[in-house]
């Protein structure tokens, strides 16, 4: 079962991950910005200081967005052991731009509802291997009503193309997501219509 938005799912190894908004989100920043710098040190990303520091200015903008949601994953201490958080599209997203190829125009059609923008997610390796990361899946998607997902994964992330093909996404396109990036995957994952799947399991 997924945890709807503001409810605590708790795992094993006493592991609980919570859905939170973007003001609360923006409050656990510290939290986030722990698990981002660990994970991404690692190759094939091998972000510096100055990439996490970018990338939570970043933050703090998306968590001000009204369709932002996230999941944050605590081990029994309430040591932060994972994270996940997006913000649904609006239509005026440049996301579809950074293909390198058009995709068709229903493809790349946004209206602000549609479909839901997952920026990150990410595991510190010692908790990896125990459901962590399809938890925290489940529980960003339980708190928003979208038709699909779209995300952008580094083709040498052997464990994240891995889990997010078990999961049920597919490739329908290569990106450049910023300036200076590697060539990205964009993956999509088609969800059932209707409402928000706060009770829904996944695989």
């Amino acid at each position: 079962m997924t945890a709807p938005e503001g409810v605590t799912a708790e795992g094993p190894e006493g592991v609980t991950v919570d859905g939170l908004d973007g003001p609360a989100a923006g409050r656990a920043e510290g939290d986030f910005a722990l698990v981002y710098a660990e994970a991404f040190s690692e190759p094939p990303y091998r972000e510096t200081r100055d990439d996490v520091t970018a990338a939570f200015r970043r933050f703090r903008s998306q968590t001000r967005r009204r369709t932002f949601r996230a999941a944050l994953a605590r081990a029994a201490d309430g040591t932060p052991v994972g994270m996940a958080y997006g913000y649904v599209l609006g239509p005026g997203t440049g996301w579809w731009d950074s293909l390198t190829e058009p995709v068709s125009d229903e493809m790349r059609r946004e209206d602000g509802h549609r479909t839901l923008g997952l920026l990150e997610l990410a595991v510190r390796p010692r908790w990896r291997g125990q459901g962590v990361a399809r938890r925290l899946h489940e529980t960003l998607l339980g708190a928003v009503d979208a038709e699909r997902v779209l995300l952008d994964v580094h083709p040498a992330s052997a464990a994240a193309q891995a889990a997010y093909r078990s999961w049920g996404y597919r490739k329908v396109g290569e990106a450049i997501p910023w300036d200076g990036a590697a060539l990205h995957d964009v993956l999509v994952l088609d969800l059932s219509p209707g409402p928000a799947r706060d009770s829904r399991s996944r695989t």
